[in-house]
């Protein structure tokens, strides 16, 4: 099964809020300054990103199905990551789109094409996806050591202690940090 591929679920998740949770409500934005903003995505390399993007939405709901339905044949994953496609992917983009139209000047995005058609930046936008998704698999990994260290544990037990968050909250759980 191939539905966990990276460690960025939690930017992932956040990128596409901000992505997916933008109204549509924009303005009309100038024919040429579209094809520039839409060519600026695909020279700089964030056609590809927003790729990633769409791996990690599906991983980060493929494991909560993997976790409620933990025997699923290989055919369903295959299916599975085939439900986002291209038409999926276009909605995507004209969403992003207007997001660069508000906050960049047309005379600034044919700069950026300019400087993303330059040969120095192809080993940049090669690179650049691997490097993050590595970036983030070394982040969470971490993240997870720091949570588990029992030092890490002692401090917010203390900090727990010292401003009596038990006594508050009696009638709760404990919190993470107190949990064996």
């Amino acid at each position: 099964m191939n539905w966990i591929k990276n460690g960025t679920g939690l930017m992932v998740a956040l990128v596409s809020w901000c992505f997916l949770g933008l109204s549509a409500g924009h303005a009309e934005i100038d024919p040429q300054k579209e094809r520039d903003i839409r060519k600026l995505l695909r020279v700089s390399g964030i056609y590809q990103q927003l790729d990633y993007m769409k791996d990690g939405v599906l991983d980060a709901y493929g494991t909560m199905i993997a976790s409620s339905y933990p025997k699923v044949p290989d055919a369903f994953w295959k299916e599975y990551y085939g439900l986002v496609g291209d038409e999926e992917m276009k909605d995507l983009i004209d969403r992003v789109v207007p997001v660069y139209d508000s906050h960049m000047s047309h005379e600034v995005i044919k700069k950026l094409i300019g400087m993303f058609e330059n040969p120095f930046w192809e080993e940049w936008k090669q690179k650049m996806p691997i490097i993050s998704r590595e970036a983030g698999l070394a982040g969470n990994e971490w993240s997870h050591e720091l949570v588990k260290s029992d030092a890490f544990r002692n401090q917010v037990d203390a900090l727990i202690g010292k401003y009596k968050l038990e006594t508050l909250n009696s009638n709760k759980t404990p919190p993470p940090a107190s949990m064996e």
